[in-house]
């Protein structure tokens, strides 16, 4: 009977369920396109509304989903300029990292450390704004809320790769079905905003 060899060296195949490389960089390339495309938008809005205080951005649908409100407050210009120039700065810069990696270029580590920095800084900023936005303001930005759920995706995928490459010290291992927890993610937020602003989203569902 033939013995196959079998070459010990080799290393065990990643579990099928942990997202490939080439994933977190669709998911770069997709959310810095996203966000760099909404950031302009709000801008622009921005812009004409200082421009022209009556000015009504068309993402001001009613007393919730209002932009204007939000981009009247301070919180709008944390940094004392419009937050959308934020976005306008490292969205293309997180786009441009996807399309390398989709692309086949083997980022170093430092550059996957970098982006699990950016990516953080832009999640924990998101959550400030979904707080201060549900708590504070009492208003919803739809064009900020894509702008959420595209930083958040971003930061899921980026961690999740940096796990599995040992970059942060994980084990694969712990990362099976991880789709679920960035699901119950959103799910929490969809919850909170509903919890919020109950007659508005009873409205929505015709309730």
């Amino acid at each position: 009977m033939d013995v196959v060899a079998v070459d010990e060296r080799a290393e065990p195949a990643p579990p099928a369920d942990v997202p490939p490389t080439r994933g977190v960089g669709g998911v770069l390339l997709v959310g810095g396109l996203v966000g760099a495309v909404v950031s302009l938008v709000l801008l622009l809005d921005k812009l004409a509304l200082l421009a022209d205080p009556t000015f009504v951005p068309a993402c001001s649908i009613d007393p919730v989903l209002s932009c204007g409100t939000i981009m009247k407050t301070w919180q709008a210009s944390l940094l004392g300029f419009p937050n959308p120039v934020i976005g306008l700065l490292t969205f293309p810069v997180a786009a441009a990292m996807g399309a390398l990696v989709l692309g086949g270029v083997a980022l170093p580590r430092w550059a996957w450390w970098s982006l699990q920095a950016g990516t953080t800084a832009g999640m924990l900023f998101v959550h400030w704004l979904v707080v201060q936005s549900l708590a504070v303001i009492h208003a919803l930005c739809p064009w900020c809320m894509v702008a959420w759920v595209a930083v958040i995706a971003m930061f899921w995928w980026v961690t999740v790769a940096n796990l599995r490459a040992g970059h942060l010290g994980g084990a694969p291992a712990a990362l099976r079905h991880h789709g679920w927890g960035l699901a119950a993610w959103y799910l929490a937020i969809v919850v909170a905003i509903v919890a919020t602003f109950p007659a508005w989203a009873a409205g929505l569902v015709g309730l």
